[in-house]
């Protein structure tokens, strides 16, 4: 069944957040939760161009609430991040009805959004709450220092290119780049973390880094499931006024319909028993 959207809002702290929520449907038990950030470099992206992705996982059994997060340089980290952070917490609280009882909370994103997403998931384990069944991540920018092969091979660097530019931007100041909520793939500190699954794509200027963290990832024994999309055009943005999905998003509805699935009965095995 074809996802549909609707605009809402999220209130935190007298502030109202746009947010956009695609559904496939209705249902009579919970189904997944999802808290999207969508993509770009930090200072751009917005709804439209995480669309294709937003409907997929809709499409997979979600319920997908994107945010519009607040973009750098005009609000640099940890801005997003905090106010994301706010966000899923909220979403965990009213959880019931946006996706009914007992639904269980996941994060996503693409590029500078995955970041964010995979900050999210070292935050909720640092505080103990909210509990995150699971992260998506699209990928995911998360190494400031633009030095792995994929983004050479992409003609991109340190300086003169989107990412570097998007970088500092976010960042600020080089100093912020060492914090593991900024960029988590120099975190020394991995293990506890959400199980994942990334994805990315063969031509992807974030292929490595993407790989690197699902590598950094097993290592500190966390569950990941990766994935690499051959010829992916306009990966991973697409026309979100098109008919129908893209064929690397009806590549990735089967992977997110597992990963979810699976994360939902794995949490649920573990609390009965």
């Amino acid at each position: 069944m074809s996802a549909q959207w609707t605009e809402d809002r999220l209130e935190l702290d007298g502030t109202a957040l746009p947010v956009r929520v695609y559904r496939a449907g209705t249902s009579l038990r919970p189904v997944p939760l999802v808290l999207h950030l969508h993509g770009g470099t930090f200072t751009c992206g917005d709804f439209d161009c995480s669309a294709m992705i937003c409907r997929a996982m809709a499409e997979a059994g979600a319920v997908v609430v994107s945010l519009d997060y607040p973009l750098a340089p005009q609000h640099p980290f940890p801005a997003a991040l905090n106010i994301s952070f706010a966000a899923l917490g909220l979403l965990y609280r009213q959880r019931a009805q946006w996706a009914g009882r007992g639904a269980k909370l996941f994060v996503a994103g693409e590029e500078a959004g995955a970041n964010i997403a995979a900050a999210l998931t070292l935050m909720a384990r640092d505080q103990h709450h909210p509990p995150v069944a699971g992260q998506i991540l699209i990928s995911p920018m998360l190494d400031p220092s633009l030095a792995s092969g994929s983004i050479h091979a992409a003609e991109a660097g340190a300086a003169g290119c989107k990412w570097a530019d998007g970088w500092h931007s976010y960042l600020g100041s080089a100093d912020k780049g060492a914090h593991p909520y900024a960029a988590p793939l120099g975190s020394r500190r991995l293990g506890g973390v959400a199980p994942a699954l990334i994805i990315t794509s063969d031509d992807c200027p974030m292929r490595d880094e993407s790989l690197d963290y699902v590598h950094r990832l097993q290592g500190c024994g966390v569950p990941v499931e990766s994935h690499v999309v051959a010829d992916a055009s306009d990966w991973p943005e697409d026309n979100p006024n098109a008919a129908g999905l893209p064929p690397w998003a009806q590549e990735l509805r089967p992977l997110f319909a597992s990963f979810l699935a699976g994360r939902s009965v794995a949490i649920a095995d573990t609390v009965q028993a």
